[in-house]
């Protein structure tokens, strides 16, 4: 056994071997040296689990002049430096004296000394959680999953509602960041799924709920009212400090986990629209909510009732519709009917879409928009395009117009092979008759024609989507004669 060091195993297998042979026969045997075993057969030999520590070094210490006067004071005073940032900057204090293959050296001295005279480390307290009394709120950025709408990517994240205990959850999809409203919604959202109240609901300091700048503290008192309807008591954890919510932490990377591993099944990423990926998501949250339904109906029991109605979960404000036929909610652009020009509007703000208000009439609904995006229906501003196309070659919100991406493949096509006046023309003739006629059929003709390298006929599109109508002839009636109803009555009364 060259090269190796004997342990208590092999120096006892040998002594069991020199009773039976001689001496050279029996280190054959054990694959060691005559010579080592004459020394294992010294009466001062111990068995090496029972030798000391050595005592002397095999090798020169290359940082002996320095470790007392310089690296150790640098330690002390910022103890999380690494071996490599002090390797470099002993070479560059002593040049030629320290190599590059000191650096494991220096990282043995450096993990002995942070063992032995280091500043104290982090520990973690698990904690006992008791059925029905915690609920965890959390958001998780789900952009890395790379789902798209109709061919966009969706910038989005995750809104994660966990009982503590039996591990049960519900899943919202959130555009934009954290909000009171996703958090309001998805709350609530997820109780009455529950049925019944816990009697804590705990957050990482969500910027939604906990947020110490003057112009949020409307938020915080509604979220403060929010958890007294609902008789929540609100706690948080420390600043920077996750693993204190590591009941809701641990399961963001499952949930995203199991996202992903049902997109990769599913064979795709794309989805029709919002309303699907959110169904997809809640499908795959109740998959995973089956394997904790043991341990939901212990807690369900001794969940609080829920309140005799919800709270409201969005946020009003006003706003007026400007010269150009659009208002801005919370940094996005929405489009209205040019007859509310001018007029103002009172606007619920959801979680996923908006809701504006004449008076109490609803005027608007549409998707939230993402920070500076524009949202248009192309129905509020088609009336006035039919008089002016030639203003949609350079209008600023003509990008957000196209309601899918297949108008928007045929508006390029058409810059790059028309007159800008013919290609605006035909462009509001193709969305006058998505409006009139079906927008997704129109939408899959055109994908037709693009990829047969085509340009959109308008007269062709418009007969195939409105056949014509043949007109009926007119019937002919025959008027019985007199003779027939004579023949009739005779019948009768016989």
């Amino acid at each position: 056994m060259p090269g190796k060091w004997l342990g208590d195993i092999q120096v006892n297998k040998y002594k069991e071997l020199r009773r039976q042979y001689q001496q050279e026969t029996a280190a054959n045997k054990m694959g060691i040296s005559v010579r080592t075993a004459r020394r294992l057969e010294r009466r001062e030999a111990a068995l090496p689990s029972q030798r000391g520590p050595r005592t002397w070094r095999t090798r020169k210490d290359p940082f002996a002049a320095y470790w007392q006067s310089e690296i150790l004071p640098l330690l002390r005073q910022a103890p999380g430096l690494l071996a490599t940032t002090l390797l470099e900057e002993m070479q560059r204090l002593h040049p030629g004296e320290v190599e590059p293959g000191h650096l494991r050296t220096l990282q043995r001295r450096i993990r002995d000394w942070r063992a032995l005279e280091g500043p104290d480390r982090e520990i973690y307290f698990p904690q006992a959680h008791d059925p029905g009394r915690q609920c965890l709120s959390d958001y998780t950025d789900a952009t890395e999953l790379c789902v798209t709408i109709d061919g966009q990517i969706l910038v989005h994240k995750l809104y994660q509602f966990v009982m503590a205990y039996s591990g049960w959850r519900h899943v919202e999809v959130v555009l934009g960041g954290e909000s009171f409203i996703s958090l309001s919604a998805g709350l609530q959202n997820a109780l009455w799924r529950l049925g019944g109240v816990p009697q804590e609901h705990r957050t990482d300091h969500l910027t939604a709920a906990y947020n110490n700048q003057s112009e949020h503290e409307e938020l915080t008192r509604r979220y403060a009212a929010l958890c007294r309807d609902y008789d929540l008591r609100a706690t948080t954890n420390n600043q920077g400090e996750s693993q204190e919510n590591g009941s809701v932490e641990a399961r963001q990377r499952t949930l995203k986990q199991a996202l992903n591993q049902a997109l990769m099944l599913r064979g795709y990423r794309d989805f029709s629209d919002l309303a699907a990926y959110q169904a997809f998501v809640e499908e795959v949250a109740t998959h995973m909510n089956r394997r904790v339904q043991k341990r939901l109906a212990e807690e369900r029991p001794l969940l609080q009732p829920l309140p005799e109605r919800r709270s409201s979960d969005y946020v009003e404000t006003t706003v007026r519709v400007s010269s150009n036929g659009v208002f801005r909610v919370s940094h996005t652009t929405y489009s209205a009917p040019s007859r509310l020009r001018g007029h103002p509007l009172q606007v619920r703000i959801y979680t996923q879409h908006i809701e504006a208000y004449y008076g109490s009439t609803l005027v608007v609904r549409a998707e939230k928009g993402l920070r500076d995006e524009a949202v248009i229906d192309y129905r509020h501003v088609l009336p006035i395009l039919r008089r002016k196309p030639g203003a949609l070659m350079r209008w600023v919100y003509r990008d957000a117009l196209f309601p899918r991406q297949a108008y928007r493949d045929t508006w390029e096509r058409l810059q790059e092979r028309c007159p800008e006046r013919d290609a605006c023309r035909i462009m509001v003739g193709l969305l006058e008759l998505a409006a009139d006629a079906c927008e997704a059929e129109l939408a899959l003709r055109l994908d037709q024609i693009l990829a047969a390298g085509e340009l959109p006929d308008l007269e062709t599109l418009r007969m195939a989507l409105h056949p014509a109508q043949t007109v009926p002839t007119d019937p002919i009636i025959s008027v019985p004669s007199l003779e027939q109803y004579d023949q009739l009555l005779m019948e009768v009364t016989a």
